[in-house]
């Protein structure tokens, strides 16, 4: 057995989700999403890799990430930040216990068939988890997540967020991006995709 590090394939992006234990709603208090937001960023500066979005619900997380060059693993990232979040929540609650409900779920985005469709449109459908859950009534005005990073460019979002290339992509200025983007909104409204 090799004790040479794990290094993740470069350039893949992955959807993450998980959940709290028994879909408990522990995530509920703001001073918990913010607990998770600091640990997002302890893993940024511990690990090498991208957070390209992410949306912090009361029972669960979505995150998507971006594997980099000599980057850590998705699995070893995941494991700091949800053992992280446990223990200080635990401590916070003064408490013992299991936090999470699993151990996470992934999907490479790369994996679908049509990847640039599939990331654009499971962009608005993370960010609408807020209004699917009654928190808000639009995407933007709910403070646990990053879609605004992508809608605004002076956004300063509380963790370093890499905006996607496939968003890049959409235009050769950042209001042209928005626009374009904002189309894959409307698809997103109007359930024109089922594939998630």
């Amino acid at each position: 057995m090799s004790n040479a590090p794990r290094i993740c394939k470069p350039n893949l992006t992955y959807h993450l989700v998980s959940r709290c234990i028994e879909c408990r709603n522990v995530m509920r208090e703001a001073s918990i999403k913010e607990l998770l937001i600091k640990v997002l960023c302890m893993a940024q500066e511990k690990y090498s890799f991208e957070i390209v979005h992410y949306t912090i619900m009361d029972t669960h997380f979505h995150f998507i990430f971006r594997s980099v060059d000599e980057g850590e693993t998705v699995s070893r990232i995941m494991q700091f930040i949800k053992s992280q979040l446990a223990r200080r929540y635990n401590k916070k609650m003064n408490r013992t216990g299991p936090f999470w409900n699993e151990r996470f779920s992934d999907f490479i985005i790369e994996l679908s068939e049509n990847p640039v469709f599939y990331f654009l449109w499971l962009m608005w459908y993370i960010a609408y988890n807020s209004v699917r859950s009654g928190h808000v009534r639009d995407p933007r005005n709910y403070a646990y997540s990053a879609i605004n990073a992508y809608l605004d460019r002076d956004y300063v979002s509380p963790v370093k967020i890499t905006l996607h290339s496939y968003f890049l992509k959409l235009g050769e200025t950042f209001e042209v991006r928005v626009k374009q983007f904002l189309y894959f909104e409307e698809l997103y409204r109007k359930r024109l995709y089922c594939g998630i």
